[in-house]
């Protein structure tokens, strides 16, 4: 199973939604917990080809502002913990370890990330502006008022856009490097439904409207705290105008030219850990409707 097709499917980790509101419960399960230390900017520690994993007892004594829940995985007890990226040792990237990463631990790593970049840049209430304090072993806040804060996570459409005759759309962002190409991507906004945003993100890149939209799967990304949601959509045309400030250039690809423009150097496509590369492999598979090509692309950025 790819790493994004893991998403499609139920978590392997428990997050002891019955148990987390005891502190008492929690703060005994440290003592024989196993520990995924992050840093502040959400690097994981890792050995060569896995996330890096401690016994609690490294970790220092049990702090509840610092040392957060994840759950239950394989019949222990997990909780992650932000230390000096000094002290982390060997690391790496979600982006980075995707791939080598199990599914639990990419279910534990995931978790980590996201919840450590909460408690970074949300520590005091939106509200009244009084500090909060961690409760829920993590995975919720609490103000003097009292007000119960939860993470955030905020709703991203990413798109792979055909055209009648089964080619895809793939653009290049004015900040990557040379050649880098992938599907179209953007945040939804207040008061707006997925399906909407993929039209109006579709209209103002590239001035394409779409004749339909059909849902493809999601995929949490915590950096800092997005939900990728995919889609794949026909458009009612093929003449694109990019906007020329975040899109630099778009172009149709069919399998074979997709396949030579990456053989060759000229182009880069996402990695596999990424629904962008899910929704491409899906287009080479057939998955979209159109004939399977055939074609496995390897390269990638």
């Amino acid at each position: 199973m790819s790493a994004v097709d893991y998403w499609n499917r139920g978590s392997l980790l428990d997050r002891v939604e019955a148990e987390r509101s005891d502190p008492d419960w929690i703060a005994a399960q440290w003592e024989h917990a196993t520990v995924l230390p992050i840093d502040g900017s959400g690097q994981v520690a890792c050995t060569a080809d896995r996330a890096a994993l401690r016994p609690a007892a490294a970790a220092g004594a049990y702090d509840p502002e610092r040392c957060w829940l994840l759950g239950r995985l394989d019949e222990k007890i997990w909780f992650t913990t932000v230390v000096d990226t000094a002290e982390l040792g060997e690391s790496d990237t979600l982006r980075g370890l995707n791939a080598k990463l199990s599914d639990g631990e990419r279910d534990l790593a995931t978790a980590a990330i996201a919840i450590g970049h909460w408690h970074r840049l949300d520590p005091r209430c939106p509200h009244c502006g009084e500090p909060t304090v961690v409760i829920n072993g993590g995975f919720a806040r609490q103000c003097p008022e009292p007000r119960i804060l939860f993470p955030r996570s905020d709703p991203a459409v990413i798109v792979a856009v055909l055209d009648e005759q089964g080619r895809i759309l793939l653009g290049h962002q004015t900040v990557w490097d040379t050649g880098r190409v992938s599907t179209f991507a953007g945040f939804v906004e207040a008061g707006e439904s997925l399906e909407q945003a993929v039209h109006r993100e579709m209209a103002e890149e590239t001035g394409l409207r779409l004749s339909e939209v059909t849902y493809f799967g999601s995929q949490p990304w915590p950096f800092p705290r997005s939900l990728m949601v995919g889609f794949a959509a026909r458009a009612a045309g093929v003449e694109q105008h990019v906007d020329g400030i975040e899109i630099e250039y778009a172009d149709w690809f069919t399998p074979a030219e997709l396949a030579e423009a990456v053989r060759s150097g000229q182009r880069a496509i996402p990695g596999r850990g990424t629904i962008a590369r899910r929704l491409i492999d899906a287009w080479l598979a057939g998955e979209f409707g159109d004939q399977d090509s055939g074609i496995e692309l390897d390269s990638s950025w």
